[in-house]
This record gives C-alpha cells, structure tokens and sequence, in this order.
C-alpha cells in the first residue's frame, strides 16, 4: 500500500522522523477490520520508506488504542469464517514489527489496551504519559490473548507475573507498568512529545546501521518465541471466537453491565 491509500492511520514527517497515528479518535483508535488490514501492511510499508529512520507510534485524541471496536467483534462471532483472515493478519502484524529494522517508538499518549497493549509491547523503546493506563484485557473479553500478548509479556516480565496479568486482564498505571518493566519510561504528560522526539531525534542523528543492526539482533530472540508462540496462541484465539463466553462480554460491554461467564 501506498502512504496515500491508509485510511485509518495517518502518516506525519519530521525531519527523518516518521510518525504513525491511529486515527479513529471518536472510538478511541479501537482496531475494526479497515484498521487490522492497514495494521498488517503499514510497518512493512514504514520499513521500506526512503524518507525516514525512525518510526513514532502513537494514536490520535485521547487515546493510543483502545484494542478491539466491540462491533467488530460481533460481526467475527456472527461469521466466525471472518476470523481466519484475523488471524493471518495478526501474524503479519507482529513478525512485520520485529522484523523493521528502523527504530519503532510508542507514544502511548493514552489508554493502550488488547491490540493497542500489544502493539506498544512489540516497539522497542516505549514512554507512556501518566495518567493512561495498560493491559491486555482479552480474557475479560472471553478470548485467548492471542495477538501477541502471550509473546512479549513473558519477554518481558517473565512468565509468572505475566501470567497474572493476562489471566487477569488487569491493567496498570504508567508508574507501575515502568517500575516492573513492562515499559521504559513513565512521563508526565506535558513531557511525552519531548521525551519522545527528544530520543527519536537521537537515534536519527546516531549511527544508523550500527543502531538498526543492534535491534536486528535482539529481536531474534524475540523472533524465536514468536515464532514457538504465535500460531498456537492465535489458533486458541480463534476457538474463543467462537464461545459462550465471548458472545456474552461483548453483550455485556453493550449493555454497560458485568459479564456472567460459564466457562464454555
């Protein structure tokens, strides 16, 4: 895809600095299937962008992403056969993140949740404004996290804790998720653009191909889990499309009340 063709994600410039904006303010940047397909593409077509070195995530309005448009997932449990594409494009997202070779940087300006979670996970360096929050909230929801976040919170925190994190679906303020390790840096919000692009600059100005080659590096031991984890997490995923459970949190969310889960 071409920069002009994305619909859902808008394309700013500065400098050697590209940054990548969620753009469904009025949802809260929650992922619906336009979005999902430009997520697949987007940091393939980022990578091989001539014009930049650095790559900013972020989202637009209030939130970085809220994870899934809860109509989205109603029309995946209504043609359950929809989730196969999902599914393939789930993997496209995560390998193409550890697959970039430019740096990748979230602003997570706001709540980062489900999808939004994992697609701030999988940036290699993340600053987080105080006051938003973090979590992966897919078992709330009646699914597996199957997206990536059985991938990189483990990675990340080790499998114990995350673990009660994902079994869970708590999330955490910026403070906590940075005293644990989940993130870099907590900022106050008036600081997030200057910490951000304090840094992007940096690394842009830096010796890219020693820089590039370094994350190469590292992500393949991420690459490894992904590549042990991806297919059984999502494939379970795709099982919980189908459930009880996940018909009746996505009533629930409608109907502003608390889930009764039966467990099937």
């Amino acid at each position: 895809m071409k920069e002009s063709d994305y619909e859902t994600i808008r394309w700013r410039r500065d400098g050697r600095v590209l940054t990548l904006i969620m753009n469904r303010p009025d949802s809260y940047n929650a992922v619906n299937a336009r979005m999902h397909t430009e997520l697949a593409t987007v940091f393939r077509d980022a990578e091989a962008d001539p014009d930049s070195d650095v790559i900013v995530l972020t989202g637009d309005g209030k939130a970085f992403c809220a994870g899934g448009d809860v109509s989205w997932m109603q029309d995946a449990i209504d043609r359950p056969e929809s989730f196969e594409q999902t599914c393939v494009e789930a993997k496209q997202i995560i390998y193409a993140m550890l697959d970039c070779e430019k740096p990748l940087i979230a602003r997570i300006n706001g709540h980062a949740m489900g999808l939004g979670c994992t697609l701030a996970l999988f940036c290699d360096v993340t600053f987080m404004s105080r006051g938003a929050k973090i979590g992966d909230p897919h078992v709330l929801m009646g699914m597996v996290a199957g997206d990536g976040g059985a991938i990189i919170w483990p990675a990340l925190l080790g499998p114990q804790r995350a673990k009660e994190f994902l079994m869970t679906g708590d999330a955490l303020t910026a403070d906590q998720a940075a005293d644990m390790g989940l993130i870099n840096h907590a900022v106050d919000p008036e600081q997030l653009d200057d910490r951000v692009y304090g840094f992007a600059n940096r690394l842009a100005g830096g010796a890219l191909q020693s820089i590039r080659w370094t994350k190469v590096s590292v992500n393949i031991y991420l690459k490894q889990i992904a590549h042990s984890v991806m297919d059984t997490s999502i494939a379970y995923e795709a099982l919980t499309n189908r459930s009880a459970d996940h018909q009746e949190a996505v009533n629930a969310f409608r109907e502003k009340r608390k889930p009764v889960f039966i467990g099937r």
